[in-house]
């Protein structure tokens, strides 16, 4: 009986009442050609674990052009290109102010660095580090946006 209830659960009422993920977009920021490119991470602000540049969409910009933005604000990030289309995805839960933990999937656009700002909007609130792919993928908590840094080694 315990097991057909967990079986309608997961194929019936689960999905149903399962809300959709919400959309980040982010930036993989990089410098330098392949054989010596490295790769920004910035601190989160509330738990100080590694990621890379990531908000909300913004209203009237493309998503590549909000990855820019977030890459701006988050990490000083300025005069840089970035792709069109999206490099790459992964998917995280993000813990509410609540307390509830909420997926996200997070698309993701390749920056190529041209220049850092010695000030930004949040540079009080953030710690950048410049790594190798294998290094980044160690430090990032999320298994897909790992992969992703593996895949550029």
């Amino acid at each position: 009986m315990n097991a057909s209830l967990h079986r309608v659960w997961d194929m019936f009422l689960g999905p149903m009442l399962q809300r959709p993920k919400k959309l980040q977009v982010a930036a993989l920021c990089h410098r330098g050609d392949e054989q010596d490119r490295e790769y920004l991470l910035i601190t989160s602000r509330d738990t100080g674990r590694w990621i890379i540049p990531k908000g909300w969409p913004i209203r009237g910009l493309k998503s590549w052009e909000t990855a820019l933005q977030e890459a701006w604000e988050e990490a000083g990030v300025q005069n840089s290109p970035a792709s069109k289309a999206p490099v790459g995805r992964y998917t995280y839960k993000k813990r509410a102010a609540s307390g509830l933990e909420v997926p996200v999937e997070t698309l993701v656009y390749s920056v190529d660095v041209q220049a850092l700002a010695k000030t930004f909007p949040e540079a009080h609130e953030r710690t950048l580090k410049w790594v190798k792919a294998e290094e980044a993928a160690e430090m990032v908590n999320e298994p897909e946006l790992q992969s992703l840094f593996r895949d550029r080694q």
